[in-house]
């Protein structure tokens, strides 16, 4: 065990965990921040998808010490001043979930996509989000929510 300081949305932890602990687990049951989803936990679904200095990283196979020089944000993290991210916007206006479990990390997976890049091509969208699964076939209108927020946002 090891006191850890880590950056979560703008906010300091310390916490107190085995240095290889997978972020996914201090988030969900140290910092009591569940919208970040475990599904497979060999980074293939890309349900517990974080940003980690802007960038988009599977949680679940990152040991906390790896993040402790850096800025975390989750799902709870994107929206600021009481409203959503256009992201998360653009995800309710485009119905781009059914079932809703892979909802967070495709929304931290294209947060991802719109930091490095606020005008993607479809065929860009589609790549930088292949490594997450949607069960329910929802990505057609996955696709289209982070097209939409391209569109209308120049802060996503």
């Amino acid at each position: 065990m090891a006191d850890i300081e880590i950056r979560v949305n703008g906010e300091s932890h310390t916490v107190s965990v085995d240095p290889e602990t997978p972020l996914l687990w201090v988030l969900r049951d140290h910092l009591r921040l569940t919208g970040t989803k475990y599904g497979c936990g060999e980074a293939q679904c890309g349900s517990c998808t974080v940003l980690l200095d802007g960038e988009a990283v599977r949680s679940c196979v990152t040991p906390v010490s790896d993040v402790k020089d850096g800025e975390v944000t989750t799902i709870e993290g994107l929206a600021a001043d009481g409203g959503l991210h256009p992201l998360q916007q653009a995800f309710l206006d485009a119905a781009a979930f059914q079932c809703g479990y892979c909802t967070p990390g495709m929304i931290m997976a294209g947060a991802a996509l719109l930091n490095e890049n606020r005008q993607p091509s479809i065929e860009e969208t589609k790549r930088a989000l292949e490594g997450n699964v949607c069960r329910c076939g929802a990505q057609p209108r996955i696709v289209e929510a982070v097209m939409l927020a391209a569109r209308g946002a120049g802060d996503a």
